[in-house]
């Protein structure tokens, strides 16, 4: 027999693991020794050890391994978790791979700019929101801070005519699929009550409607003064295209803890809002 200092050293793992593994019913010593507490290892037991081992390399959870050993998953059922386990690993692979080549795209970004980027970019997914809304459209970019005050001013009215509470955040949406300077697709909306898609059937331009969940996008905080918030668009956009994705859906312009409304020239000056859109890896639209 094997002290279990010895038997670590013929199986190449820790004391400590194998005292783990005793807890967890994976590999019990032969022997514990009733007045020391000592515990003790056989040659057979190795095969064993090295099993769990190669199980746990394979990545198996150490209590999917105990299942395993121990007959809570029949031996035929391996096959099936080996293919779900390499299913995984390849995702992770896609997923590190999409990652190394977003730090690729921000090396040389600095490298162009000499800095750090103004504008930090995550993925993120985007749940469904039940909004009340109005549309229109900007004839001229040059008219965009007239449309929006008429626009939010109309909005929450007709908010208050219908005793509708608004709920945060306060949304800007943008229809048009590409920039525009003319003619701009504008959407003003803020979130609502979900119990208000039953309650109210408004006539045009109002809507109450459920703006889609998005499962990516790409996201980033705008923090300075409001009509400065295209530069945070363009680098999104910038990032799309470096980062090897593609455009999928409207550019949503989210204002976070403020309502325009509510805000003065001043106030607009520093305001903080978060740009998002929709994106798929661009190798996903190759046939």
């Amino acid at each position: 027999m094997f002290r279990i200092g010895d038997f670590s050293k013929l199986g190449q793992v820790t004391a400590r693991t194998l005292r783990l593994y005793d807890e967890l019913s994976l590999l019990r010593p032969a022997q514990i020794d009733q007045f020391t507490d000592y515990r003790y290892y056989t040659i057979e037991q190795l095969p064993r050890l090295n099993r769990i081992l190669a199980l746990k390399d394979l990545g198996f959870s150490l209590e999917e391994i105990a299942d395993l050993l121990n007959g809570k998953v029949k031996e035929d059922r391996l096959y099936e978790m080996l293919s779900v386990k390499q299913a995984e690993i390849e995702r992770e692979m896609q997923e590190n791979k999409a990652r190394l080549a977003r730090v690729a795209a921000r090396l040389k970004q600095i490298e162009q700019e000499g800095d750090a980027p103004k504008y930090e970019v995550v993925l993120k997914k985007v749940e469904p929101q039940i909004v009340a809304s109005v549309r229109g459209i900007v004839p001229r970019v040059e008219e965009m801070g007239e449309y929006r005050a008429r626009m939010l001013k109309d909005l929450y009215g007709w908010l208050e005519e219908n005793r509708m509470k608004p709920f945060d955040p306060e949304i800007f949406v943008y229809h048009n699929p590409e920039y525009t300077d003319t003619d701009i697709d504008m959407e003003v909306a803020t979130a609502v009550d979900k119990a208000a898609l039953k309650a109210l059937a408004p006539a045009a331009p109002f809507a109450i409607r459920e703006l889609p969940a998005a499962e990516q996008v790409a996201s980033t905080i705008h923090k300075g003064a409001l009509w400065e918030v295209p530069q945070a668009i363009i680098a999104l956009f910038a990032w799309i295209g470096a980062n090897n994705f593609t455009s999928g859906g409207v550019v949503r312009e989210l204002h976070l803890f403020w309502r325009e409304f509510e805000t003065d020239d001043a106030t607009q000056q520093n305001v903080m809002l978060e740009v998002q859109i929709p994106v798929s890896p661009l190798d996903s639209h190759v046939a």
